[in-house]
Parts: C-alpha cells; sequence; structure tokens
C-alpha cells in the first residue's frame, strides 16, 4: 500500500487577508513539501498541470526536477498531465529528463483534464477532447516502448523512424491513467494493461468499486494479470493533531474553491454541512487527526481495492507550515498505522 500527496500547487487568495502568493513562491513551497514528503517516508507525490490564474503548475515536469535533486526515494509523478493538449514527445522528453535527475523515480499520469484552458491557449479544438487524447496516448506509449519511433496520426505531424531521446534510467517510464469515474477511461487502462487513478472527491467512495472491477475484468480480457495493477485514489484532506482543528483548518480555503469552481460548472453551493457529510467513514474528505484518516484509507483498501493513496493538500491557499505539518503527520503517523493494517489483512486474505 503506497502512501502520497498530490497538489495543483494553488494560488487561490488567502481566505482571511485576501493576500495572493505570487506563483514564484508557491513552487517554491511545493519543492519544500516535496522534500519534505521524502524525509518522512512517503511514497509518492504528483503534481499538478492547471493552465489558470489559481494554479501555478503549467509545467510539473519542471516543479519535479527540482525536486529530484534534493529527494532519495519518493516517486514523483504528474498529476495529471494533460495529454490531450500536449505533444507526448516533449511530454516524454521531459519525463525521461526528471527520471535521469532523480535516478529513476519519474513516473506519467496522463488525462483528459477536467479544466479547458489549455485547448485555446495551445491550439486545439474541444470538439477533438477525446480523439487528442486517444491518439496522444497511443504515440506516448509507442515512444516508451521503442527508441525509434513510426507513427501517424490526424492531429500532429507523422514520424518517419526518428529516434527520441533521452531514454530513462527505468527500462519501462511507468504511465498511469488518470479518471473522474469514467468508464470508458477504466476501461482502456485496463485493456492497455496501464494503472488507473481515480479522482474521488466528491460522493461515496465505494461507488467506485464497480469501476475497480470494471477495471480488471478489461485488463483480464485483454490478457493482462489483474493482481499486478496497481488502482491508485486521489481525495481531498488534511491532517492535524485533532480532528476539529484539522476541519476547522481546512473548511475555508475547501469553501472557497469549491464555490469558484462551482460557480464555473453550475454546481451548488457549498456549505460546512456538505463538508462534514463528507468527513464520515463514508465520504471523500480525509480530514482529521491520524487515526481518523488512517482508518478511512484502510477502508477504501479493504472495500474499493485501492492499491496507492494520495492525499490531495491543500486545497486552495494554506499557511505553508500548516500543509508541512499535515505532510509530516501522514508520513510519520497515518502511513505506518495503513501499512500494518493492510499487510495484516492481506496475510488474512491469503489464508
Amino acid at each position: 500500500m503506497e502512501i502520497g500527496i498530490s497538489t495543483f500547487v494553488e494560488t487561490t487568495p488567502d481566505v482571511k487577508s485576501g493576500k495572493v502568493l505570487s506563483h514564484s513562491q508557491r513552487i517554491r513551497e511545493v519543492v519544500e513539501e516535496i522534500v519534505l514528503a521524502d524525509e518522512v517516508g512517503l511514497d509518492v507525490f504528483g503534481v499538478g498541470e492547471h493552465h489558470r490564474e489559481d494554479f501555478a503548475a503549467s509545467s510539473p515536469a519542471v516543479i519535479l526536477a527540482a525536486a529530484a535533486s534534493k529527494t532519495k526515494r519518493i516517486r514523483l509523478t504528474s498529476a495529471v498531465t494533460v495529454l490531450s493538449s500536449a505533444d507526448p514527445v516533449r511530454v516524454f522528453q521531459d519525463f525521461a529528463t526528471v527520471d535521469a535527475i532523480s535516478n529513476g523515480r519519474a513516473e506519467i499520469m496522463a488525462g483528459r483534464g477536467s479544466f479547458i484552458e489549455s485547448f485555446p491557449l495551445f491550439g486545439y479544438d474541444l470538439n477533438d477532447y477525446d480523439e487528442l487524447f486517444e491518439e496522444n496516448l497511443e504515440l506516448l506509449l509507442k515512444i516508451r516502448a521503442s527508441e525509434k519511433v513510426t507513427w501517424r496520426g490526424g492531429h500532429r505531424p507523422a514520424i518517419n523512424n526518428r529516434g527520441v531521446y533521452p531514454r530513462p534510467e527505468q527500462k519501462l517510464l511507468p504511465v498511469w491513467i488518470g479518471s473522474g469515474g469514467n468508464p470508458e477511461s477504466v476501461v482502456r487502462a485496463g485493456t492497455l494493461g496501464l494503472p488507473l487513478v481515480l479522482a474521488i472527491i466528491g460522493g461515496r467512495p465505494l461507488q467506485f468499486e464497480p469501476l475497480v472491477r470494471l477495471y480488471k475484468r478489461a485488463a483480464a480480457k485483454a490478457g493482462h494479470d489483474p493482481s499486478k495493477l496497481q488502482v491508485a485514489s486521489h481525495s481531498h484532506g488534511f491532517i492535524a493533531e485533532d480532528t476539529e482543528t484539522a476541519a476547522n483548518k481546512f473548511f475555508p480555503s475547501t469553501q472557497h474553491v469549491m464555490n469558484v469552481i462551482g460557480r464555473e460548472r453550475g454546481w451548488g453551493h457549498y456549505d460546512r454541512n456538505s463538508f462534514d457529510a463528507a468527513r464520515t467513514l463514508e465520504g471523500a474528505l480525509y480530514v482529521g487527526d491520524p487515526e481518523t484518516v488512517a482508518e478511512k484509507i484502510i477502508y477504501l483498501r479493504k472495500n474499493v481495492g485501492i492499491t496507492r493513496f494520495m492525499l490531495h493538500c491543500p486545497l486552495g491557499t494554506m499557511p505553508h507550515d500548516e500543509v508541512m505539518k499535515s505532510i509530516e503527520l501522514l508520513g510519520k503517523e497515518v502511513a505506518p498505522l495503513v501499512r500494518k493494517e493492510v499487510e495484516k489483512w492481506e496475510a488474512e486474505q491469503e489464508k
């Protein structure tokens, strides 16, 4: 069971002061957060790609490269790379470079993205949303598999027996498929035999269990061994010494972000009742003291089949020292509790 952190490198206004961090400062803070996550024994850190004012990470690979030389063990991944509007050749080259700097710890999490700002920015048509992803994923996997590439698609110039360099330290650079719960995405990942990441950020996490079964059926049908495929979750959360402190610190920025995005997408108003309902055992918020958060992660492992859990922290702008403390608690207290219980449970399942 792997435990880690994901971030979108938010630069939303501070809900108390109204102050907005510069993109530069927040990027430097995230590098510090990655270094701490490595020091406290977390397994993975993911940085998500966005192209808007309230998120500073338009180039996750550059941030991860900055952290790669300062860390020793933690795996470094995008979360996600918006592959529909990215050049697969450059994506591979960027992450192969991160892989070299980190001595084989880079990963790519490829997704279509729930934000669309990159499409007009890079000159892509939203009507090609799905087709672009399928083509670009096909090319990315072809580059991963072979140094010399010959490929032709409908949205970028063809490649005729050209080499793509540098080659990664790892023999096969890991490529995960990120999904918000779309059955087609899940089936695609299973059919290709790629690990799957589910964004479990609302509703009941148990609702994702049928999708995990669908993923494994698709993998088996395509000739892959489902038992060797990883399934990750990405969920919002925050950890403090006691549960009420965690909730009171995490709610203001969470409410701000959820209502800003909600207005863009036509969601209802997000209030404290919605927040508290999601903090229950069967809810999608992982907010509380270490024991509470560990219990929820263990519940997710046993009932949904997740093998990697990524806590998305912070959601919106929070004080850097509070985020650092949350990461420390996740690594030093939550992760050992989860690993011990999961190891015990898996041993019982094998009997």
